[in-house]
């Protein structure tokens, strides 16, 4: 009983840091002088017809921002985010309207002409303005370079391979008017290299089978030291090879569907079939050498050589 009566020491988070021992006081979140990007932002939120709700810092990292009432008609999705999805519009203005409620703030950005971006409300937007709403409450962050990187923790609607790689894309071609520095340094908000590239892909082909691709990518694929503008060129080419190496992986399938072969992993087998990495576990290779190789193992594909056997034991991503 004694030992049950012991208070438990608080175990420590995974990241190694103790409970408690980061970021700022729930009681000092208010206190002091806010910034002057933050005193800012609240004048420019009061200039377009808004009010200012409260003015604060955020508890890790002690950033000041905003809390804002804003016009609706002044609030856009920043231009690089995935399509909006309409059953999930839908869905959304149901549920509010049923509630009728609106307790979810979308964060806002101010992108120097009037206009508050949302880098992670777009959906929640759509769905207010169909309801016919005047206004939307928002995080107002003051930064406007924080838009890009606040994309990391999209939370409002999981994205698929083609949703992520047609954001990285789109936000690749913001920045290179923005912020014109190497590739590299953005790795944070692109998250992997081959999404630049295969967004590019989608970009020129809406049912282009990504899934089919992204594993080889993830192994020939490394952010460039080239600056964005000059590294978007480089992903154009890259995506031109790529979609070409499809077309002749789309022949091989069709030549195994007109032999009788029916399975939804048979673009998955044929890339399979073609990769010169598939032996080579974890081994590292260049985009241009390793798809010039796939596309000419594509070209001479043999369907006659495949047995029925082989394609039933293949899995990996379904054709799209």
């Amino acid at each position: 009983m004694a030992e049950a009566a012991k208070k438990k020491t608080p175990r420590k988070r995974k990241n190694g840091a103790e409970p408690g021992s980061r970021g700022v006081a729930a009681a000092e979140l208010a206190g002091g002088a806010p910034s002057a990007a933050a005193t800012e932002a609240a004048a420019a939120v009061s200039r377009a017809g808004g009010s200012v709700l409260a003015v604060f810092r955020d508890p890790l990292g002690g950033h000041w921002q905003v809390l804002a009432g804003l016009p609706i008609e002044k609030v856009e999705p920043t231009p690089y985010q995935r399509d909006l999805s309409d059953t999930h519009v839908a869905r959304l203005a149901s549920a509010i309207d049923r509630l009728g409620r609106y307790l979810d703030p979308i964060v806002a950005v101010p992108s120097g002409s009037g206009i508050w971006w949302t880098p992670n409300g777009h959906h929640r937007l759509a769905a207010l303005k169909a309801l016919g709403a005047r206004s939307v409450t928002a995080l107002v962050v003051p930064e406007t370079e924080v838009a890009h990187r606040i994309l990391a923790l999209n939370t409002e609607k999981a994205h698929n391979l083609r949703e992520k790689a047609l954001e990285v894309s789109r936000l690749a071609e913001a920045l290179a008017s923005l912020d014109d520095r190497p590739e590299r340094e953005f790795e944070t908000e692109f998250e992997e290299p081959g999404l630049l590239t295969l967004g590019l892909c989608y970009r020129q082909n809406g049912r282009f089978a990504g899934g089919a691709y992204n594993p080889v990518l993830k192994r020939v694929e490394a952010f460039l030291a080239h600056k964005l503008s000059r590294s978007l060129a480089v992903r154009k080419e890259r995506a031109d090879k790529l979609l070409a190496l499809d077309e002749a992986v789309n022949d091989a399938v069709k030549a195994l569907k007109s032999r009788g072969f029916e399975s939804p992993y048979l673009k998955a087998f044929v890339v399979a079939r073609i990769n010169p990495l598939r032996f080579r576990r974890g081994a590292k290779a260049e985009f241009d050498e390793t798809v010039d190789k796939m596309l000419a193992a594509a070209l001479k594909f043999d369907v006659a050589k495949v047995k029925a056997d082989q394609v039933a034991s293949a899995g990996g991503a379904p054709d799209e």
